[in-house]
């Protein structure tokens, strides 16, 4: 199923980037046991703002966006720097940081679904490639600080929600709805559950709890 390409102004895409490299530097600057130095925060940031895009590209074997422009990789390591040096400020801010880190990750899922539908990826496959985008700048962090992959574990719904969004997303597309449409649904989804799952604790089962089912079940 091939669909048209949804696509956000440059702006919208580096601030998305932006808000991704903060939240990697400050996550890689509160690991003061690794000490890590201003060269290590900056590559954590960039990864985190831009590993998403880069593995959404590879996967349709395309030119990256960010090596496709100037902007990427300048913004990505200014912002990065700047979630460092003012890691307090930020702090402050961390329920607004964690909104528009919701948002980003619908955005990115809207944009890696909807690219993969427009290069003829079937609907799987193209729901795959999104959720990838949406949540592959945070593998690639824990994988570059060897440490265990957050979104594997209880309490995150990252990929939860993201795949409910590009779900969405395809569903919407396959009846007709116009991107922008089917887009901004994925968009508002994904950054509902995202921010649900933080406010009420939402998280799915751990596996010793399904481990256990018949023995809970007969009781």
């Amino acid at each position: 199923m091939a669909a048209p390409l949804f696509t956000i102004p440059l702006w919208m895409d580096l601030a998305a980037v932006a808000v991704g490299a903060i939240q990697g530097a400050m996550f890689a600057a509160r690991l003061t046991e690794r000490r890590i130095d201003l060269l290590g925060v900056a590559l954590i940031g960039v990864i985190v703002g831009l590993g998403g895009g880069l593995l959404r590209d590879l996967l349709l074997n395309q030119l990256p966006a960010a090596m496709a422009s100037n902007w990427y990789l300048p913004v990505g390591t200014a912002a990065a720097l700047l979630g460092m040096l003012l890691l307090r400020v930020f702090a402050r801010l961390n329920g607004l940081i964690i909104a528009l880190d919701a948002v980003t990750i619908g955005l990115f899922g809207a944009i890696g679904t909807s690219k993969a539908l427009a290069y003829g990826v079937p609907v799987v496959p193209a729901v795959f490639v999104g959720v990838l985008s949406a949540v592959g700048g945070s593998i690639l962090r824990d994988v570059a600080l060897n440490l265990p992959i957050a979104l594997m574990h209880v309490g995150s719904l990252y990929a939860v929600a993201a795949t409910v969004g590009t779900t969405l997303l395809v569903v919407l597309v396959a009846m007709g709805t116009p991107i922008i449409v089917a887009a901004t649904a994925c968009v508002v989804v994904t950054t509902l559950i995202r921010l649900g799952s933080v406010r009420y604790g939402w998280s799915l089962p751990e596996q010793r709890a399904l481990g256990s089912w018949k023995v809970w079940r007969r009781a």
